[in-house]
């Protein structure tokens, strides 16, 4: 029969097995978990307990900070507010007077962050800026700082009460042990 492609038994049941490692493999890793709970699958959210998977950093929108809504004052333009908090995250077409900067992060170990602050506006002019209790620009960059607790450095030194505590070191014998055994003398490595 021209044409046919027949495959080796072997290569089939190979294949099946293949696949099925593969599905059961899936089945048994972990699921990915929902928002909230990504910072406590960080700590330990390692493969086999020694592959740990690459979390990217999820940022989106716009960082504001206590500094920059400081520098807002009602009666500004829009144009005016766009330059110092930059372009909102949402603007309504049923809302035109209402902008929304809505920002989050998600850091593998830090904790999440979600702030909205809303700018409203009577024609082109700032009304008022809603924000909830915004961190400076300091506080803010500790906040996603991943940076480790240092190790103290290990003591190389004994404190005078532990060095009199210590027992105190052995006597030196009066005489000096000589070695005691046959002396046994050997030919030259190299002839002379």
């Amino acid at each position: 029969m021209a044409g046919q492609l027949t495959i080796h038994p072997l290569a089939r049941r190979a294949g099946s097995l293949t696949l099925l490692l593969v599905m059961v493999g899936c089945s048994s890793l972990p699921s990915m978990p929902s928002l909230p709970s990504l910072p406590s699958l960080t700590a330990g959210g390692d493969l086999l307990g020694f592959i740990k998977p690459y979390r990217m950093d999820i940022v989106q929108g716009n960082v504001v900070t206590r500094e920059q809504a400081a520098m807002v004052k009602p009666g500004m333009s829009r144009a005016q507010v766009r330059d110092i908090l930059g372009s909102p995250m949402l603007t309504d077409v049923f809302h035109a007077d209402r902008w929304d900067y809505v920002f989050t992060i998600l850091r593998p170990g830090t904790e999440p962050q979600r702030r909205a602050i809303v700018a409203l506006f009577k024609g082109d002019k700032l009304e008022r800026l809603d924000s909830p209790e915004l961190p400076s620009e300091q506080e803010f960059v500790a906040s996603i700082s991943r940076t480790r607790p240092r190790i103290a450095a290990p003591l190389l030194e004994l404190t005078p009460e532990q060095k009199q505590a210590l027992p105190p070191p052995p006597k030196p014998a009066a005489e000096p042990v000589l070695p005691m055994g046959a002396v046994r003398s050997y030919p030259p490595l190299e002839p002379s």
